[in-house]
């Protein structure tokens, strides 16, 4: 299976925008399904957002809708998230997961492997 490795976080004031990488190591990377999670403190885990295999579905929480994209390059073996118009409470270590399968979920007991997450902090 791959493994992953996240990068981009950051501080960053409200209102601005950090773009996150997660890199795949392993074969058949477009085989994954591949999603965003974030935790913040004392909070539980929750969804971002998720792609499908080939690229050609997107499925985001309500809150980032119109803020955030992700997309990925299969090529590359490499997933981003872009986040833009960042606000305090988008604060938290944000995760990327990988789904070895045709259906998509947004439940993290559906993703099969985990990086090791990169913190974001936004500042008001």
């Amino acid at each position: 299976q791959v493994q992953l490795v996240e990068s981009g976080g950051g501080l960053v004031q409200a209102g601005g925008s950090l773009r996150l990488s997660c890199a795949a190591s392993g074969r058949s990377f477009s085989n994954y399904v591949m999603g965003w999670f974030r935790q913040a403190p004392g909070k539980e885990r929750e969804f971002v957002a998720l792609i499908s295999r080939s690229g050609s579905s997107t499925f985001y929480r309500d809150s980032v809708k119109g803020r955030f994209t992700i997309f990925r390059d299969n090529a590359k073996n490499t997933v981003y998230l872009q986040m833009n118009s960042l606000k305090p409470e988008d604060t938290a270590v944000y995760y990327c997961a990988a789904r070895q399968a045709t259906i998509v979920v947004t439940t993290k007991s559906g993703y099969d492997v985990w990086g090791q997450g990169t913190q974001v902090t936004v500042s008001s």
